[in-house]
């Protein structure tokens, strides 16, 4: 059975994050350390990180992951807004280490008005300077799949092999499969044997091993448009099957992942509850006829 939760708010403090995943049903969570469209923060207190993991120890959430703000562009020509993200993600890792979040997910980045391969080179300099600033901090960055929209670094699987290849610490750097994204960008996820070749592409570039967290969306926008659009499972363009592949895949069973759905009810109902109860649908009801894990005869 696979770890499935959702992203949640910290308004009211971050054990209120937990609260509100225990409540859907969750079993990890993610969640921002601080505002996600501002820069500065307040330090985190003891007694604020105390609280959110006795918390989730009780009430049996784990695999707690963090998201970095969406203001940081680590493949910024700017010189000025590159420092200056290059610093922020530095404090967002030391953020997550308080509380005990052992990854931190970001989006490669944007090259505005350079080019692809200058954004890379920018990227692996950013997170070159980052791993030297945060000696000795346990918490890893994750380089999330992005769906391409503008100038968005980390659509291709090469982008991020790219990265890892290139950084002087690769062992510090994972991936943060994102189903949207990845399919928004032009990789299918079903039929069956578009699911196999989308991992096999996944396995020669940055290896399945490099996934440490996976986001399920279902996306409101076709496959290869690049728009990131997400929407509840079964009510995008993706398809009911391609969720059924990879939640049945025994190679993703021990990989936590998260729904970063919209939020809101249906009949009154939190969407979040009803998107992991169709998840969980996914699994009980299996793919025993063609498991996309194995060959066809």
């Amino acid at each position: 059975m696979p770890i499935l939760g959702a992203h949640q708010s910290i308004a009211g403090g971050y054990h209120r994050a937990i609260e509100r995943a225990h409540r859907a049903g969750c079993q990890c969570v993610q969640l921002f350390t601080k505002n996600n469209n501002q820069w500065n923060a307040p330090p985190i207190t003891p007694q604020e990180a105390a609280d959110f993991q006795m918390l989730g120890a009780r009430l049996g959430i784990g695999h707690t992951l963090a998201h970095d703000s969406y203001l940081i562009n680590l493949a910024s020509p700017d010189s000025c807004l590159w420092r200056r993200s290059v610093k922020a993600f530095a404090a967002e890792l030391r953020r997550a280490e308080v509380l005990g979040i052992p990854y931190l997910v970001t989006h490669p980045g944007c090259y505005t008005t350079a080019d692809a391969q200058f954004g890379l080179r920018r990227i692996i300099q950013a997170l070159n300077a980052v791993h030297a600033e945060t000696q000795g901090t346990f918490t890893r960055c994750l380089l999330e799949t992005t769906a391409g929209q503008g100038t968005s670094l980390g659509w291709r699987f090469e982008h991020l092999a790219r990265i890892i290849d290139g950084v002087r610490n690769p062992e510090l750097l994972g991936v943060c499969f994102d189903t949207c994204h990845v399919f928004a960008a032009g990789y299918a996820l079903a039929p069956l044997r578009s699911y196999r070749a989308t991992m096999r592409a996944l396995e020669k570039t940055v290896g399945l091993a490099s996934v440490k967290a996976v986001h399920l969306n279902d996306s409101a926008r076709d496959r290869g448009s690049r728009v990131d659009r997400h929407a509840h499972i079964g009510q995008g363009k993706i398809g009911l099957a391609a969720f059924r592949y990879l939640l049945n895949d025994p190679r993703f069973q021990s990989i936590p992942m998260y729904l970063e759905t919209p939020k809101g009810t249906l009949d009154g109902e939190d969407w979040d509850v009803v998107n992991l109860r169709i998840l969980r649908r996914l699994v009980e009801g299996g793919d025993r006829l063609h498991p996309p894990w194995e060959p066809r005869s």
